[in-house]
């Protein structure tokens, strides 16, 4: 059996990994600053991460939501105080998609409506109502665009006011910082704008935290820039540091039923102590403040290269746009200096997404293979 050919792939067979360093088949050593789409989050075979899930598989590593597991509400209560988001319940599946899903899906429940408005540019996943709310056509199958979804271009005050004001919406979904959009933003008066009128005409509000989420713009969420509160919070990629996990806070004044959602591996026990220890470390290790401090490094670095157009993003969720398509550039960091970075649906910018423990050298180590590529 062949796999069915849907990925173009890189060159590249990592067989371990430590750290930001990833070593391949051949014994080449390569610094990731991609994180296998901002997945990395506390760094590969993080000595605390692997001790947790292996302690945990010795006793047991999966049973149905069915019976208890108190590992789930030890999860909440940690999620809950490090992030400052106390007053939202707790729902867990397996990936951002599916978390995006089910935000829609309950944001339908709770409005019993069901038009969406999503933003130019967006990407929330590839399935159903998800990809439907995705900016994206060439991803979206027949099936898929039976869904109503409005698209708007981000920051245009007018352009919100008026979809806002139809009596079949049911929910607003947003990304603070855009990801595989460009690293878009919307500004924090238009996302207040949003929050405010999404208040008036009782739309839940759903910031899609998949990616910008757990640390990873600086603050725990990127929404957290702005000082505004969602209904909902979707979160996935960085939660399981690549245990497959994802989730959504519901805010408590949404309640909760039998039925409404289910999930049969979503809160498994390896996934719940493998989020348990990305909480842990980025707390003892104070990564979070270390996000925010080597972003602002990156942006000084990113100065002083010429070629660089535009330095975008927050934390470690950065992007350096150029005047040029850099799928060239990208590949000559991999195999010539060694380097992971990643692109995005802007063609013309390199997206930089490195776990959240990574030192001032190992973006000199970065700027310095960027400048032997640009000169």
């Amino acid at each position: 059996m062949n796999l069915f050919d849907v990925y173009p792939l890189y060159d590249v067979t990592p067989v371990s990994a430590r750290g930001i360093e990833v070593v391949d088949d051949q014994g080449q050593t390569y610094l990731d600053f991609y994180g296998g789409h901002a997945v990395i989050s506390i760094g590969h075979s993080h000595p605390h991460y692997v001790n947790r899930i292996k302690t945990q598989l010795d006793k047991i590593g999966f049973y149905s939501n069915s019976i208890k597991n108190p590992i789930q509400e030890e999860l909440a209560d940690k999620l809950g105080k490090l992030s400052g988001c106390l007053d939202y319940q707790l729902f867990l599946c397996n990936s951002g998609a599916e978390a995006n899903e089910n935000a829609l899906k309950m944001a339908s429940f709770h409005t019993r409506k069901s038009k969406v408005i999503a933003f130019d540019n967006s990407f929330h996943g590839r399935t159903s109502a998800a990809v439907a709310a995705t900016d994206n056509p060439a991803i979206n199958a027949p099936i898929n665009k039976q869904q109503i979804v409005t698209f708007l271009p981000l920051n245009d005050f007018d352009a919100f006011e008026k979809a806002i004001q139809s009596e079949d919406n049911c929910a607003v979904i947003l990304e603070a910082i855009q990801g595989v959009g460009g690293l878009d933003e919307p500004s924090t008066e238009f996302y207040q704008f949003v929050a405010e009128k999404c208040k008036e005409n009782g739309v839940v509000l759903i910031a899609d935290e998949v990616q910008s989420g757990f640390g990873r713009s600086g603050k725990f969420f990127a929404f957290q820039h702005h000082g505004i509160q969602p209904d909902i919070i979707s979160i996935a990629k960085g939660m399981g540091n690549g245990f497959p996990v994802g989730g959504i806070l519901i805010h408590n004044s949404i309640e909760a039923s039998y039925g409404l959602l289910g999930t049969t591996f979503g809160g498994n026990h390896l996934a719940c102590v493998a989020t348990l220890a990305v909480l842990e470390v980025l707390e003892n290790e104070s990564l979070i403040t270390n996000a925010h401090e080597l972003g602002e490094y990156f942006k000084e670095k990113a100065k002083h290269i010429s070629q660089v157009k535009k330095i975008k993003g927050r934390g470690l969720m950065l992007g350096l746009e150029f005047d040029f398509e850099v799928a060239e550039l990208r590949k000559n960091l991999i195999y010539k200096q060694h380097l992971f970075t990643g692109g995005s649906k802007n063609k013309k910018l390199l997206r930089i997404l490195p776990a959240l423990n990574i030192t001032k050298e190992h973006i000199d180590v970065l700027f310095e293979a960027l400048t032997k590529e640009l000169t």
